[in-house]
């Protein structure tokens, strides 16, 4: 039968002695007192300390982190150098609810120059009914570990999948409080510049032998995801080191929290927020009154950031041991995580990180009997080089699947604009259907995702991406066809005639259908043979774009106008190829070149500045086909 301890009748150890009490009163009594020596008296200006540190609320610090801070607020710093092994301390983490619970540590040992060059990492054990129960758990990492009330570091790393034992990595606190001393302004504040994202490094060590010490997973809290869409996309995020899971936990920016953030409390970094959300979650190591470190290690290892910084709630911790891991929910925004480096993310407290607004209008097809459906999501993405583009495919695509409406024999007619700071805006329009790799959800979400990655991808310039706004109109039919044939209603013209040019599309798993176009013969063709070219909108943009040497680095402005002037795929279009040299300097198409002309861009070439070809393409005609087209046909003109 379990032993039941109330407050009220806690007995005296004299008592104990003299009356002859139960085995169980005596084992309250061990228990107050062990919990006594845990939970020393709070000192008030401790309490006002830790308050004013992380955003207000009522309650303290755990009781050894107000001791390694000091009286006057100041953490105390036990050296790397002083540490042995056997040495005992506590670590302070969140098992459930908001208060950080204390778990025993026995230091194993120091590994040297385990993480890299001048990068030392902890060994431990971890003692308790808790942490023995549950093992290392993803959202673990940044647990403060102290010894003599002295900061030692942070949870970090685990060793393999199934260990028996709950040995972890502690990042020495030394290392963590370089990002806090060379960190300078959040990443929106600073001066953008064409450098791409740092290599994503999550250390490991022994990976060829199975067994192997890597950091501890971030919990990843899709909220409004199915399963499905996760499982799907889930690859791309677990690359860097987190865990994604769908549905356990959630996201409620309204609620208020009233406790403070303290070394132990969980925190969350967010890359969605809206009608879905996705956070990441890990645990404070180091709190002062403008901001705090976390994780011990890197999430992404970008280096400056912009993300939203919030307190969490942990709702129950989930033993396994193949994934144990935390279930979460964000609450109230705090300030925002300004830098993510090797040995800690560090977030500051009051700064607003800046999002990318995001409207995604969803027009579900009419059925019989039921008119079309409309919805609009509205969330926000973070603006990052690296996680923006996969956040979005992961979200546009949510956004597709979560309707009724929704299946694999479907088509999807798009239409939007992403807004760049200071250019114009990118262009997104053309049908996305089904084919054999892809269901047309997932090719429409990747249309948007190519459209970031190569804004984003750009080597000259930094963009400033301020809002997306998409309108994606579902089709109940695999919407795509193949140019069979064409033909021209004449073999001869002359400039300034107007002919008929005919194509055969062969809709998918439907009769045939003729698409007819009104061919203008410009008043500047020079006689002779010419080929007319009817195709779909990819075989135009190859002819029109560098290729091969002649492809080389553009900035961002010129790379927007590029992708403007790309052919939408639910068109037909004419185009006539003359005998004339045609150059392509810069992204512009400059047709009917002279030879002498020609022959003085000739070092352009030799630069790779510009592509010459022999044939001049005019774009003469188009029209909608109302089908996603794939094909060609080469037909012949003599112009007279």
């Amino acid at each position: 039968m379990p032993v039941v301890c109330r407050k009220d009748r806690l007995p005296h150890f004299r008592d104990v002695i003299s009356q002859g009490k139960t085995r169980e009163r005596l084992l309250c009594l061990l228990m107050a007192v062990a919990m006594a020596s845990f939970a020393p008296k709070l000192p008030a200006q401790m309490t006002n300390a830790a308050t004013a540190a992380s955003g207000g609320g009522s309650a303290g610090l755990p009781p050894t982190a107000a001791a390694a801070m000091g009286g006057s607020g100041e953490t105390r710093v036990f050296p790397l150098a002083q540490l042995k092994r056997g040495m005992k301390g506590v670590a302070y983490t969140v098992f459930e609810g908001v208060n950080p619970e204390p778990m025993q540590v026995e230091i194993l040992g120091v590994l040297k120059d385990s993480l890299g060059p001048g990068r030392d990492m902890i060994l431990a054990r971890l003692y308790g009914a808790k942490p023995e129960f549950t093992g290392v758990v993803a959202g673990m990492s940044g647990s403060p570990v102290y010894i003599d009330g002295k900061l030692v570091g942070a949870l970090s790393y685990r060793i393999g999948q199934f260990s028996k034992e709950p040995i972890a990595g502690i990042t020495p606190i030394e290392q963590m409080l370089e990002v806090r001393d060379e960190s300078v302004q959040p990443a929106a504040a600073r001066e953008r510049t064409s450098g791409g994202p740092a290599e994503v490094s999550v250390p490991a060590a022994n990976g060829g032998l199975g067994v192997e010490m890597q950091a501890m997973e971030t919990p990843l809290v899709f909220s409004g995801f199915s399963p499905e869409t996760v499982e799907r996309f889930g690859d791309r995020f677990r690359a860097m080191g987190m865990t994604p899971v769908a549905g356990l936990g959630g996201a409620d920016s309204a609620a208020v929290q009233p406790e403070p953030l303290v070394p132990g409390s969980a925190v969350s970094a967010v890359l969605v927020r809206g009608d879905l959300s996705v956070a990441g979650t890990c645990t404070v190591t180091y709190v002062d009154a403008k901001r705090l470190l976390a994780c011990g290690h890197p999430i992404t290892q970008y280096g400056p950031v912009d993300m939203p910084m919030t307190k969490a709630a942990v709702v129950a911790t989930l033993p396994s041991p193949l994934n144990a891991f935390k279930i979460v929910n964000t609450t109230e925004t705090v300030g925002a995580f300004t830098e993510d480096r090797a040995s800690a993310i560090m977030g500051q407290f009051g700064t607003k990180a800046r999002m990318i607004p995001v409207a995604v209008e969803v027009v579900s097809p009419a059925t019989a009997g039921m008119a079309a459906k409309d919805k609009t999501y509205h969330f926000e993405v973070l603006d990052n080089r690296q996680l923006t583009p996969s956040a979005m495919l992961v979200s546009v695509y949510q956004s597709l699947q979560g309707t009724n409406s929704a299946a694999a024999e479907m088509s999807y007619r798009l239409s939007g604009d992403m807004s760049v700071r200071g250019l114009a805006d990118v262009k997104m329009s053309g049908i996305v259907a089904q084919n054999e790799l892809n269901p047309a959800a997932i090719n429409a979400a990747l249309f948007v995702n190519e459209r970031f990655s190569r804004v984003y991808g750009n080597p000259l310039d930094q963009p400033v991406i301020t809002g997306l706004k998409l309108k994606v109109e579902g089709i109940p039919e695999r919407r795509t066809a193949t140019m069979e044939s064409a033909r021209l209603s004449t073999l001869e013209a002359k400039p300034g005639d107007t002919i008929e040019a005919e194509a055969t599309l062969r809709p998918y798993q439907s009769d045939s259908k003729l698409v007819h176009l009104k061919v203008r013969i410009p008043d500047d063709m020079a006689p002779g043979p010419v080929r007319v070219l009817v195709s779909d909108g990819a075989t135009v943009d190859r002819l029109l774009g560098p290729t091969g040497s002649a492809r080389r680095a553009e900035g961002l402005a010129d790379a927007i106008d590029q992708m403007n002037r790309l052919h939408p795929n639910d068109r037909i279009y004419v185009t006539l190829l003359s005998r004339e040299a045609q150059a392509v300097l810069e992204g512009q198409t400059l047709p009917g070149v002279p030879l002498s002309m020609a022959n003085v861009l000739a070092p352009l070439k030799d630069s790779q500045r510009m592509n010459l070809n022999g044939e001049s393409v005019v774009e003469a005609a188009s029209t909608d086909a109302g089908y996603a087209v794939s094909g060609s046909q080469v037909l012949h003109l003599t112009i007279r």
